[in-house]
């Protein structure tokens, strides 16, 4: 099995003269040169043992592409670090990395330094890039042009030699430690997902056998576990700019695209025909209403839901019509598909989803080698499909009565005159008992006499809300725009 680096230096071989990459503002590359440009940082960082840190924090590009992989190449491991982060959380990280390198843009050293103070007063809080560990000494690798407070030393990625042998073949590393992804933990003990590139080439092998994807296809999103899959089966991948989505995906041709579910309401309230280029819209990272994915089946393109997470990528896809047959039929939950090809799965003894694979995270960092891991997700399955009942940290007590949100919320969100819907509960600081309440965001029609008449043929008893509360917008977070349920429960307190 090719590795991420292998494969996608393999289709530059094939395809030299294709374009590889789109950036946002329609600037392009062939796959010829960004192996070149791959090879020149790979070359610039050689030194690394299998398994260095490198700490990245450059914008989705051209310039984030070439220096990962480069990175990578040179072997070495990718540590994502949002510029945001807190100094505290960040210095939580490196103490468990040790990073070698530091991979970063320009302007990020000149808003840690030179411009600190103007960035303080502008809400950001940026961490120290030219010394993240004190008394650990690392590179640094930057891109953009250079700026005050960029460290003395450092090499530009504009500026690297091309190494002298070009497109050679590249001995595969699967096993190498690729990246770490922080995903949650204390800020004395962060929780990282520690993926090698065979790993992550497993996953991207799932990516593009749910789909066709091949040389003249584009593929337009921002999403790393998308678009490089374009890329190692010499496709173009298209990284979205700042204009309308719609437009822009017309202008490049766009055959897949990206989006969460809540970008995709907006767009198709105001573009409801996508261009006929597109074959394939992949929706993530949330749970998708029912009207959102009707609207997307008119829409024009297959429409598919991804199931995912971060320690897996992906396990099971499903199709915008399965969804919406499922939930009309009456059927509890929220179907998630069958488990793509090799994924293997098992329930808990209390209904939780285990996964195992190819595609598995190696471990977390600090741990022992994972062999599955728990989703968090209650699932069951049927006739070999998995249907999600919710979350476990979702669950609500109320009168003795366990009650998963998830079991129930796509049938409510399916009802006339309901956009989206989520219960939560609240609970009572002397009995640890739970107020029910569902949440909806009205659509067109809605009545809430008539949704409480609903009620009853979809909820089981025990799980009927004790109160409906309407909102303008559910509150979300992270860049998936995610239900933020704890702040959804401030909102709905009395």
């Amino acid at each position: 099995m090719n590795d991420i680096v292998t494969g996608i230096m393999a289709a530059a071989g094939r395809e030299p003269y294709r374009t590889a990459l789109v950036d946002g503002r329609g600037r392009e590359i062939a796959y010829g040169a960004l192996a070149r440009r791959v090879d020149a940082v790979r070359a610039a960082m050689d030194g690394l043992e299998p398994g260095d840190g490198v700490l990245f924090a450059v914008r989705p590009g051209v310039d984030a592409v070439v220096t990962a992989l480069g990175a990578v190449a040179a072997g070495g491991t990718l540590v994502l670090a949002d510029p945001g982060l807190a100094p505290g959380v960040l210095a939580a990280r490196m103490a468990a990395t040790r990073p070698r390198w530091v991979v970063t843009e320009s302007l990020l050293h000149t808003l840690s330094g030179p411009l600190r103070p103007l960035a303080r007063r502008r809400g950001l809080l940026l961490p120290d890039l030219r010394d993240p560990l004190p008394g650990h000494p690392v590179r640094h690798l930057y891109a953009g042009p250079w700026l005050p407070g960029v460290p003395r030393g450092a090499l530009r990625l504009s500026r690297l030699p091309a190494p002298p042998d070009g497109l050679g073949p590249r001995p595969s590393r699967a096993e190498q430690p690729a990246a770490v992804i922080f995903t949650s933990g204390t800020t004395a003990s962060p929780r990282g997902v520690v993926h090698t590139r065979g790993s992550l080439a497993a996953g991207l092998e799932l990516f593009r056998g749910a789909f066709p994807l091949g040389p003249g296809d584009v593929v337009h999103t921002d999403q790393l576990m998308l678009g490089l899959p374009a890329l190692m089966a010499g496709a173009t991948w298209s990284l979205p700019g700042r204009g309308p989505l719609a437009a822009e995906l017309a202008e490049r041709g766009a055959t897949h695209a990206f989006a969460v579910p809540v970008r995709l309401d907006r767009l198709l309230r105001e573009t409801p025909r996508l261009p006929r280029t597109l074959r394939h819209l992949l929706l993530g990272s949330a749970p998708a209403p029912a009207g959102v994915l009707r609207r997307a089946v008119g829409a024009g393109p297959e429409v598919l839901s991804v199931y995912a997470m971060t320690e897996a990528l992906p396990i099971a896809i499903a199709s915008a019509e399965e969804k919406l047959s499922h939930t009309a039929s009456g059927a509890e939950g929220d179907l998630l598909g069958a488990p793509l090809p090799g994924v293997g799965t098992r329930l808990a003894g209390d209904g939780e989803l285990l996964v195992s694979g190819p595609h598995l995270a190696d471990r977390y960092l600090g741990g022992e080698p994972l062999r599955e891991v728990a989703t968090g997700d209650l699932v069951r399955i049927s006739d070999g499909r998995l249907v999600l009942l919710g979350r476990k940290k979702d669950m609500i007590l109320r009168d003795g009565f366990n009650i998963y949100p998830g079991l129930y919320e796509p049938a409510i969100t399916a009802l006339p005159g309901v956009a989206e819907a989520a219960i939560v509960g609240l609970a009572d600081p002397g009995t640890g008992d739970e107020e029910v309440v569902l949440a909806v965001v009205p659509a067109p029609g809605y009545d809430e006499a008539r949704l409480r008449g609903a009620l009853p043929d979809l909820v089981d008893a025990g799980a009927l809300p004790d109160r409906i509360v309407a909102l303008d917008a559910f509150p979300r977070s992270g860049r998936a725009d995610k239900l933020d349920r704890a702040a959804l429960r401030a909102l709905v307190a009395r």
